[in-house]
C-alpha cells in the first residue's frame, strides 16, 4: 500500500441539538477529514479533536498542523505492506494521537478498499451488528432530562448515559430511576471530580449504575483506584487511556473495571486492538465511546465494534441524532433493537456525499507524494 495523496478539509456542521458537558455547550461541530489516495482507491478518516483543548490538549489546529508539516511528509509515497505500521512509522512524533489516528485510520480504510473488504473483516470483528447506547447531555432541567431519556427509549436504544457535574449528577440520576426504573444506565463526569468528592460519589451506588466514567483527572490512575476501592459502582476509564500501556498500568493498581475504546484517544485502529486484546486478556469488558463523529468517522466505529470484547453498548448513535443531514447517504440507522447494522461494502462501507463535505469545508489543503502542496484555500 503506497499513499500517493494525502488531503485535509476543515469541515463545520450544525448540531441538531446542542451538547453539553462538565466542558460546556457546543452548537456545532468543527473536525478535520482526511483523505488519502493510493492505486486508485481511496481512504477517508476522521480527526476527533475539537475546537477547544478541554477534552484534550489536541485542537483542530494542532491536528491541522501535525498532520500537514509532520505525519504526511512520513506517510506519502512510503511503502508500507499493511496499515498496522503506519503508527509505528509515526513514533518520532510524541504524542499528537489524534492527528496520527485520523491519518492511520484512512490508511485502513484505503487498505481494505483496495482489497475489496469492509473494514470490519479486516480489523478482525465478528459481527454483522452492534449494540448501540446513547449519550445524553446536561439539559437545562430534569423535566427536559426525563424528556429526553423518554425519546431514546423509544428509539431503541440498549443503554442511557447521561452527563454529570457537580451540581447536576444526584437529582438526575434520582429522576431517571424513578420514571424509567432499572433501565442500562450509566453516568459520565468528564473528570469534573476530584477524590475529595469521594464520599458524595459513593451516593451514585444506591443507582445501580452500569459505571461511572472519568469521575477524577484526566491524567489521574492512582486517585481513581482509591475512588474505585470506595465505590461498588465499576469506574470506566475514558480520558486516562492514551495508550496500552497505561491501560495496562491502571488495570494493575485496580483503578478501573472497564474501559471506553475511541481510537483517536489511543492513536487509531491499531493500537485500539492492541487495547481491546490486553482488556480481553485480564477479563475487563470494553465499550466504543462517541466524539460526535459525522457519519464518516460513525462508520468507522461501527466496524472497531465488531471485535468480541466490545461486550457493552457503545455511543454509536444514528447519524440523525447529531446532524441532519449527515455527510454520508444513507445515514447511519439504529434500529428498532437498538443495533446497528454493519455497512458490508469496501472499506467503511458508506457511501460519502462529496457536495455535503464541500459545502461544509471551511479550509482544505492537498498534499502529493514529494510534498508537492497542490492547494491550500480557505472557504470566503
Amino acid at each position: 500500500m503506497k499513499i500517493e495523496r494525502l488531503e485535509l478539509r476543515l469541515v463545520k456542521l450544525p448540531l441538531v441539538h446542542f451538547f453539553e458537558t462538565s466542558f460546556g455547550r457546543i452548537d456545532d461541530k468543527h473536525f478535520i477529514l482526511v483523505r488519502v489516495d493510493g492505486d486508485g482507491a481511496t481512504g477517508y478518516g476522521e480527526c476527533v479533536a475539537e475546537q477547544d483543548p478541554y477534552y484534550s490538549a489536541e485542537t483542530n489546529e494542532t491536528a491541522w498542523h501535525i498532520i500537514a508539516g509532520f505525519i504526511a511528509p512520513r506517510v506519502l509515497g512510503a511503502g508500507f505492506a499493511h496499515p498496522s505500521e503506519v503508527f509505528p512509522a509515526l513514533k518520532a512524533i510524541r504524542g499528537h494521537n489524534m492527528a496520527k489516528a485520523a491519518v492511520e485510520m484512512a490508511a485502513w480504510d484505503l487498505f481494505a478498499k483496495q482489497r475489496g473488504e469492509p473494514l470490519s473483516r479486516v480489523l478482525g470483528g465478528t459481527r454483522d451488528r452492534i449494540a448501540s447506547g446513547v449519550s445524553i447531555g446536561i439539559q437545562p432541567s430534569l423535566d427536559a432530562l426525563a424528556a429526553k431519556v423518554e425519546r431514546e427509549l423509544a428509539a431503541g436504544y440498549q443503554r442511557i448515559k447521561i452527563k454529570i457535574k457537580p451540581g447536576w449528577d444526584l437529582r438526575a440520576v434520582e429522576t431517571v430511576r424513578a420514571r424509567f426504573g432499572a433501565i442500562p444506565l450509566m453516568v459520565d463526569a468528564n473528570a469534573a471530580y476530584t477524590l475529595a468528592d469521594a464520599d458524595h460519589l459513593a451516593q451514585l451506588d444506591r443507582f445501580d449504575l452500569m459505571m461511572i466514567e472519568q469521575p477524577l483527572d484526566y491524567d489521574d490512575i492512582a486517585d481513581h483506584a482509591t475512588l474505585q476501592r470506595r465505590l461498588k459502582t465499576p469506574i470506566c476509564l475514558d480520558e486516562s487511556i492514551k495508550s496500552p500501556g497505561i491501560a495496562r498500568d491502571a488495570i494493575a493498581a485496580g483503578a478501573c473495571r472497564i474501559i471506553n475504546i475511541k481510537p483517536g484517544r489511543v492513536g487509531g485502529f491499531a493500537e485500539s486492538i492492541r487495547l481491546h486484546d490486553l482488556c480481553a486478556s485480564h477479563g475487563i469488558p470494553v465499550w466504543h465511546g462517541g466524539m460526535l463523529e459525522s457519519g464518516i468517522g460513525r462508520a468507522a466505529n461501527v466496524h472497531l465494534s465488531t471485535l468480541p470484547n466490545f461486550t457493552l453498548p457503545g455511543d454509536i448513535a444514528g447519524s440523525r441524532r447529531y446532524f441532519d443531514p449527515d455527510l454520508i447517504d444513507p445515514p447511519i440507522e439504529v434500529a428498532a433493537d437498538g443495533t446497528v447494522a454493519v455497512p458490508m461494502g469496501p472499506g467503511i462501507g458508506v457511501s460519502i456525499r462529496r457536495d455535503r463535505v464541500e459545502a461544509a469545508t471551511l479550509r482544505r489543503l492537498d498534499i502529493a507524494d514529494r510534498g508537492l502542496r497542490i492547494a491550500d484555500s480557505i472557504a470566503g
